[in-house]
């Protein structure tokens, strides 16, 4: 695999943090950064991308992570420019501009795009929502309003974060895998996805829905429990509904008081009547 001519300069100014504030290698650091940062932004670059190899189908770029932070690092506070109103950030992080060429839709009303973000063309942001630095948002998808795409997490083609969705992100540790939202998801208000969770293409999380690593999801049609395991991040598989659902407690105080658990549960695969549901989200595209 060939090495990004980014990539030395930036392992060398992580694994040296005092190089990212001397007056003598600042200015070099920060040269390095900005041209990561035009890279993550243009898509030529990503925290994680596809990797049939591995055993998840992706492959953390950890280097680009240590890119991000070292941002952070490089930047200094400043007042950002906003519409009336006062930001201050590292000099570094400034929200993102665009312009109709960049065939992104931003609607009026309270959003943000930090730089470093990758936002394709046909995206629709619906305010108030946010797009954290790192972040990879593909062609098609529609951010509701209150939704959150995490630094580094990984947002296929035509998915929709409903309203309020939270996708976490994972910058640290640098090795560690994103949140990862294959194509055609549909992500219902309200839920949250963290912890590196890899949700497969076409699956369809109820609104509510919560999913982290350390989460069980219960499969119904195929009698089945999905974990994380050491090696992996938990997976949800292509085309799995997920609703909300609970399980019982059955020892102790908990069986005593009849109390249950949150529990994630697969109750089908998508079919035509799913998708029949999911389909006047293209009449807002």
């Amino acid at each position: 695999m060939t090495v990004h001519p980014l990539q030395q300069p930036i392992e060398q100014f992580f694994a040296n943090p005092a190089a990212a504030t001397d007056p003598i290698t600042r200015p070099e650091a920060l040269k390095t950064f900005l041209q990561l940062r035009a890279a993550l932004e243009a898509g030529e670059l990503r925290s994680a991308e596809p990797d049939a190899a591995s055993a998840s189908g992706w492959r953390v770029n950890a280097w680009v992570k240590q890119g991000i932070l070292l941002g952070f690092r490089v930047g200094v506070l400043a007042e950002l420019p906003g519409l009336g109103l006062s930001f201050v950030d590292k000099d570094t992080y400034p929200a993102r501009r665009f312009t109709p060429a960049d065939g992104v839709r931003v609607v009026a009303g309270g959003s943000s795009i930090r730089a470093g973000a990758f936002v394709a063309r046909s995206v629709i942001c619906v305010p108030p929502m946010y797009i954290n630095t790192g972040a990879y948002v593909d062609e098609g998808t529609l951010v509701d309003s209150h939704a959150l795409v995490g630094s580094c997490a990984q947002i296929g083609k035509r998915v929709h974060l409903s309203a309020a969705a939270q996708i976490g992100g994972v910058l640290e540790p640098v090795n560690a895998t994103p949140v990862i939202i294959e194509d055609d998801v549909l992500v219902g208000g309200n839920s949250g996805v963290y912890e590196g969770t890899i949700v497969r293409k076409g699956a369809v999380l109820a609104a509510g829905t919560i999913l982290t690593r350390g989460t069980p999801v219960f499969d119904l049609v195929k009698g089945e429990i999905l974990r994380a395991t050491p090696e992996l991040p938990l997976i949800i598989p292509e085309g799995a509904v997920v609703v909300p659902g609970s399980r019982a407690v059955s020892r102790g105080k908990g069986a005593e008081w009849g109390l249950s658990l949150y529990a994630p549960v697969i109750v089908k695969y998508r079919d035509e009547k799913t998708d029949l549901s999911t389909a006047l989200e293209d009449l807002l595209r």
